[in-house]
């Protein structure tokens, strides 16, 4: 079961929508708000990191949010003014795949 004091981060979950720019007329990306949730915010230890390093994954940190289905990889997080990419599915845990879901990020450096 999810420790809930666990969740003491708010974050803003990110998903992508489409725009036409009057100008251009060209599709532009723009990121909605999808929901503002409580995580427990894991920036991974020098262990992980090198681990990570060493398969070429880009990840850096981790958030554990309660369960959603409408969570899905290529969206965004914003947390402490940068944004982070959801870098693959999110993972289920491993009891009944309902409590709660990890989501593998990485920093978006171009917002």
């Amino acid at each position: 079961m999810l420790d809930a004091g666990k969740l003491r981060h708010q974050i803003i979950l990110l998903q992508p929508d489409s725009e036409q720019d009057s100008d251009t007329g060209e599709m532009d990306t723009i990121w909605t708000e999808l929901a503002t949730v409580w995580a427990a915010w894991e920036p991974y230890s020098t262990k992980d990191f090198i681990a990570a390093a060493s398969i070429q994954n880009q990840t850096s940190v981790r958030a554990i949010i309660r369960y959603r289905t409408d969570v899905t990889a290529g969206m965004r997080v914003y947390f402490r003014s940068k944004y982070y990419e959801v870098v693959g599915p999110p993972l289920p845990d491993k009891k009944s795949g309902l409590e709660h879901l990890t989501l593998m990020l990485a920093e978006v450096t171009n917002g």
